[in-house]
């Protein structure tokens, strides 16, 4: 399930992950940043991840859909969360992305916030 952050605002968008991802979570939230991007011309995103289970298999494939088509328009992504997995996950994405990847522990969500904002 993906929810949309209410601090979210203008190029500055956050989303909570959880449970287990799957294709509509895609089509529900890519117009989301799509609109910004078609605003502001580059975007920043928030990734919490919160009870988060992964992907099923049409859903990873969005996400490498979408890694693919939205690398240039994505300038930075803070990744939030409180498992060792989703630490090494920023690790993991930087090859596939133009973005600034960074990990914030779950406890440092305004610190993230904080850094997705700064000019």
């Amino acid at each position: 399930m993906v929810e949309e952050l209410p601090r979210s605002s203008g190029a500055v968008l956050g989303f909570k992950m959880s449970e287990r991802l799957h294709d509509q979570d895609y089509h529900n939230f890519v117009p989301i940043i799509d609109k910004a991007v078609a605003e502001h011309g580059k975007v920043r995103l928030l990734a919490s991840f919160h009870d988060f289970h992964g992907w099923d298999a049409h859903a990873l494939w969005d996400d490498i859909k979408f890694s693919t088509t939205h690398c240039h328009s994505v300038e930075r992504i803070a990744l939030v969360g409180d498992k060792q997995w989703e630490k090494w996950m920023a690790s993991v994405c930087k090859p596939f992305t133009m973005a600034k990847i960074q990990y914030f522990d779950a406890s440092e969500t305004d610190k993230a916030w904080a850094w997705l904002e700064e000019a």
